[in-house]
């Protein structure tokens, strides 16, 4: 998690184990969803087809995603319902709920859940279905349908790439579940740090202009910021000295 990606002679010298003992416990955790082994290297980092595990996005950009959760903050006002996804930088938004109770949170992600349960004011709807271990999250028909019976006041979301302007995603089956959730909620936010502008993925999930405010950090490349806002996207850039 620390390297990104290493080779798995190094891992063995650096342990003092055989190549044998570090290949076991790397096949266990790329069943976990957690890396993935390909010629001689273990990575976690994420590709156009494959993203990584939240246990590794969790301890990525956690300055500029804590500023961006703090400015989704102010959207949010007390006795509204709102939906979270499984993005890590939704999850920094959770500590902070306690400031907006009493709310109602649906989510499809056991992190949130696991944060939330005991959290006073705050009535848990969770959201069933297939569990995905590489991204703490429920997904797949079961998730769609019941998130499709809802009605949220508000969705916070978040993507894996940003390519022209459309957010997108690795997988269909989060893609699936994005958009029900995009179409269950009244007000739309999506939360991008910088480095989604650099990023690529392979399905398209939503255009940017459909959003109704799309919250970046302040090392987002100007020009991306410029050109959202003369397509119509209101773009708000999180700063790091916002509420503590």
């Amino acid at each position: 998690m620390a390297e990104g990606a290493i080779r798995i002679e190094q891992l063995a010298e650096r342990f003092g184990i055989s190549v044998m003992t570090v290949h076991r416990d790397l096949d266990e955790l790329e069943n976990r969803g957690l890396i993935r082994k390909n010629r001689g290297v273990a990575t976690a980092t994420s590709t156009a087809l494959v993203e990584s595990s939240d246990v590794y996005r969790s301890g990525r950009q956690l300055m500029e995603k804590e500023a961006i959760a703090q400015a989704a903050l102010e959207f949010i006002e007390p006795g509204q319902a709102i939906i979270l996804d499984d993005s890590t930088t939704t999850l920094r938004l959770v500590p902070h709920l306690r400031d907006r109770t009493p709310l109602t949170v649906i989510t499809n992600t056991l992190t949130i859940i696991n944060e939330l349960r005991g959290m006073n004011g705050v009535s848990l709807l969770a959201l069933g279905g297939q569990y995905y271990n590489w991204c703490s999250a429920f997904m797949g028909r079961m998730t769609t349908e019941a998130t499709a019976s809802l009605r949220a006041d508000i969705l916070f979301m978040s993507t894996s790439a940003i390519t022209d302007d459309i957010a997108f995603h690795q997988t269909q089956e989060t893609v699936d579940v994005k958009r029900a959730m995009f179409d269950a909620a009244a007000k739309r936010i999506l939360l991008a740090d910088h480095t989604k502008f650099e990023k690529r993925a392979l399905h398209a999930m939503l255009s940017l202009e459909r959003f109704d405010a799309v919250i970046v950090d302040a090392r987002t490349d100007s020009k991306h910021i410029a050109r959202l806002r003369d397509k119509g996207v209101h773009v708000l850039v999180a700063r790091r000295h916002t509420r503590q």
